[in-house]
């Protein structure tokens, strides 16, 4: 039996081991959950020692703990991976539209519903029982070294300092962050760009405090019509950003790269159609719906607070206002330069009316990997394998701003594998993951393995 047939034979257990995972609510962000994030990890811990991995524990951080495994029985002659998921996800609850409950899984459809499903606890347990399959069968071609963390979804904020002072015992040839998401359920793409982002907020100060709109309506400037005038003011009428100097570092693409995202653009469109629904596509006119996605710097309101906005209704002219800004940031662009434009900015357009704050938030850089580079190249031949078809290079919208860590300190080159579809939901309520993708993401992964093998 070898490693494929594995999988095969114990398809149903993995899929219950599965549905385990997706039952801790190991959500992050809410400190209620820091007991269910530990429980995940613990559970991460135990699968892996039981699987083989000699070294296998879950450390602790000023946050949640980092699940870090090795395996490296194939050799110090054998390359090694670095394989990198997080097992942490989003708050999820009934109100929220979900049709089940988020934490009991359910399938149905040849899905599995879980907060987690797709983003990103299936990628994690893809990759382990990738592992599993290969260790018992024989054994893996390349060294394994495994690094999920715990904090994914509230910025990663520990990770980076593990990363830093773990050079050593982190050191591998290839690194492989296993996260992101295809256009197309049958046709692969293979990313390698990443956006950066910058999250900062907008706080604009009226009178000391809320007041009646009969007796101080206009004499007071309102704060929220304040804020919705600087914010008009951050775009051109064509959806371009009009931040002076917002895009002087933006690399033109060529027209060779403009090419190859072209080739994915139908299935793109096809899932903008699908997932946004939007009455018409919005966004800079000389670019197309790919390279705006991926290959394009945005600038998005994320929130607007201010003012009276429960049931019923309150007549008053509020004190303050407040609205989260992000920037989607392309590779040369740098999030410091980029937070500092904005506000500068903000600052010039600020009406003397009102007093206007802003504060940086959070940070992340783009990442561009060589698409050329002989881990893309055994990643293509890995998705041909077992897909069947050559994957479309893809530019992703999002960020993973420990990728550009993992870059930066450990030195290898860096390959971004995706095994789930875009419309499943990630974030959101009815998050899914269909089985059949992710018995074709193991079956990838070692392939991968083997590529890199020689």
């Amino acid at each position: 039996m070898d490693a494929s047939d594995y999988i095969t034979t114990h398809a149903e257990q993995f899929k219950e081991q599965l549905k385990d995972l997706l039952r801790i609510p190991s959500v992050s962000t809410l400190p209620a959950h820091k007991a269910d994030v530990q429980r995940a990890a613990d559970w991460l811990v135990e699968d892996m020692r039981r699987i083989g991995f000699r070294t296998a524990e879950a450390i602790p951080t000023a946050g949640h703990p980092i699940v870090y495994g090795e395996w490296m029985g194939a050799g110090a002659g054998a390359p090694t991976l670095l394989v990198y998921g997080h097992y942490d996800v989003q708050p999820a609850e009934m109100a929220d539209g979900w049709l089940t409950e988020p934490f009991q899984p359910v399938e149905r459809d040849g899905r599995i519903y879980a907060r987690g499903a797709i983003d990103s606890k299936s990628n994690v347990m893809a990759q382990l029982k990738a592992a599993e399959a290969m260790l018992a069968t024989g054994g893996a071609p390349v060294n394994l070294k495994l690094l999920f963390e715990g904090e994914e979804e509230s910025n990663s904020e520990n990770l980076s300092a593990f990363v830093a002072a773990n050079r050593e015992r982190l050191k591998a040839d290839v690194v492989v962050i296993c996260d992101g998401s295809m256009a197309d359920r049958e046709q692969p793409d293979m990313y390698y760009g990443l956006r950066g982002v910058v999250s900062m907020e907008l706080e604009v100060f009226g009178p000391k405090q809320d007041l009646h709109s009969g007796h101080f309506g206009g004499t007071v400037h309102n704060p929220i019509q304040a804020l919705a005038e600087i914010i008009t003011r951050l775009h051109h009428p064509d959806g371009s950003v009009s931040v002076p100097g917002f895009y002087d570092d933006v690399e033109p693409l060529s027209d060779e790269e403009r090419a190859e995202l072209a080739k994915a653009l139908p299935w793109i469109e096809s899932e903008w159609r699908d997932v946004a629904a939007a009455p018409a596509q919005w966004g800079e006119p000389a670019y197309n719906l790919h390279e705006r996605i991926g290959a394009r710097p945005t600038l998005e309101i994320n929130g607007i607070a201010g003012g009276f906005a429960a049931e019923g209704f309150k007549t008053v002219l509020p004190g303050r206002a407040l609205a989260k800004i992000s920037c989607r940031l392309v590779p040369h662009q740098t999030s410091h330069k980029i937070y500092e434009r904005v506000r500068a900015y903000v600052m010039q357009i600020a009406p003397p009316t009102v007093r206007v704050e802003m504060r940086l938030v959070s940070i992340g850089e783009p990442l561009l990997i060589d698409r050329h580079s002989a881990s893309v190249q055994a990643a293509l031949r890995a998705y041909e394998t077992v897909w069947g078809k050559r994957p479309n290079f893809t530019r992703a919208g999002g960020s993973i701003p420990v990728a550009v860590d993992l870059q930066r300190e450990l030195g290898a080159p860096l390959v971004l594998l995706a095994f789930g579809y875009k419309g499943c939901g990630a974030h959101g309520p009815n998050e899914h993951v269909y089985l059949d993708m992710w018995y074709r993401g193991m079956a990838t992964m070692i392939a991968f393995c083997r590529e890199i093998a020689g």
